[in-house]
């Protein structure tokens, strides 16, 4: 979702396009090996005026990342869902964080397509 398109009083964080090696499928051969993941999160941060320049006062992409990576090399995982469930919930840890959309894309899983995969929004409970 592009920028342009906020809501007033909502700043969007988010980590395009990250490439992971992750441990992740139902299928024996998934099992044996990493397989190469993309994932996509953008978050819909409150956005309360202030204009600090502290990195404490932002949700920090940097954490997200490293959160992120925190989760995939957890262990095997058997559906993409999960794994955008799980990343879903480390990003809605977070107070500042009203919703999120986070994408799951197995890069080659099916040869005849250049990714498969999941796309889920979760919104803080009460939120938005």
């Amino acid at each position: 979702m592009p920028i342009d398109r906020a809501a007033p009083g909502v700043r969007h964080v988010f980590v395009r396009d990250l490439d992971l090696g992750a441990k992740i499928g139902v299928h024996t051969f998934e099992r044996a090996t990493t397989q190469p993941i993309r994932l996509n999160v953008d978050l819909f941060v409150a956005d309360d005026g202030s204009r600090s320049d502290q990195l404490g006062d932002v949700v920090c992409y940097e954490d997200i990342v490293e959160g992120i990576k925190r989760i995939v090399a957890a262990g095997h995982v058997n559906l993409v869902e999960t794994l955008a469930e799980r990343i879903a919930e480390m990003c809605l840890g977070d107070a500042r964080v009203l919703n999120c959309r986070v994408r799951v894309e197995k890069l080659e899983v099916i040869a005849e397509a250049a990714s498969v995969g999941v796309e889920i929004e979760r919104a803080r409970a009460g939120g938005r």
